[in-house]
């Protein structure tokens, strides 16, 4: 794999901001950006999380999803294993390395067949809302040469580019987007107080802040050391959850 990054657009530094005069590859968000970062992270932003659970259904199904004490332990499992991975390769995809190399990236972290292809059905959804946000060349390339979809991760990566947010605001949003979907899909499932969820929520806030800084570290470092944190419970009930008839979430 290649950890050189790629220009794979109009500029190197990206969007009219080169390298050595700040934006994201300098480690600053562009001015003005920190409220794109709320419009990427707000659950309403139609990039089709709201259909899976992040393996919540399964777990309730199998008893060890229960109640709000079990919902903490299951997002602490899940940010710090799969959330760790999924940031790291936001954040590289935001700090401009080669989405392609990155792609691979994703698929050998990923032994889910299941996982790989929810992935990439989020990516192509992400990557509908995110040109309508921020269009740009890099996200126009990046679908081109893509057509039936990257890795969710990678995409947001690069909206966060396109949208002048740093490696940390993108691994940050991947942070909360790993928990808060599990935490919403318990609330349907388990009928579990909204307010109970919320504070869940907040209380993995310094877990989610290490994971972001863990993830952005990595991804100046290349391709080659993002984390590649696994889940096997996580992975082994995705392909169960792939075959059930009835559902209420896609994964």
């Amino acid at each position: 794999m290649n950890d050189a990054t790629t220009e794979y657009g109009p500029s190197a530094g990206g969007f009219g901001l080169p390298a050595d005069e700040g934006g994201p590859a300098a480690g600053r968000s562009a001015p003005g950006a920190r409220a794109a970062l709320l419009v990427l992270a707000d659950g309403r932003f139609p990039a089709g999380g709201h259909a899976h659970s992040g393996g919540a259904e399964a777990a309730v199904k199998a008893g060890r999803l229960r109640d709000a004490r079990d919902l903490a332990a299951f997002c602490r499992g899940r940010l710090h294993t799969t959330g760790l991975t999924s940031a790291g390769l936001a954040a590289a995809a935001a700090l401009g390395l080669d989405p392609r190399a990155l792609d691979e990236a994703a698929d050998a972290r990923t032994p889910s067949p299941a996982l790989r292809a929810t992935a990439r059905k989020l990516g192509r959804q992400m990557m509908r809302a995110a040109r309508a946000a921020w269009p740009c060349a890099e996200l126009d390339g990046l679908a081109a040469a893509f057509p039936r979809g990257t890795h969710q991760p990678i995409v947001l990566g690069l909206a966060a580019r396109a949208a002048g947010l740093r490696p940390t605001d993108a691994a940050h949003c991947v942070a909360y987007e790993t928990v808060s979907g599990p935490a919403t899909a318990a609330v349907r499932l388990l009928s579990l107080d909204p307010f109970q969820a919320t504070a869940v929520l907040a209380r993995l806030a310094p877990d989610m802040d290490e994971v972001a800084a863990r993830a952005a570290a990595a991804a100046a470092e290349g391709i080659d050391a993002l984390p590649a944190a696994s889940a096997p419970l996580l992975d082994i009930t995705a392909e169960q959850h792939a075959t059930w008839p009835v559902r209420l979430f896609a994964s």
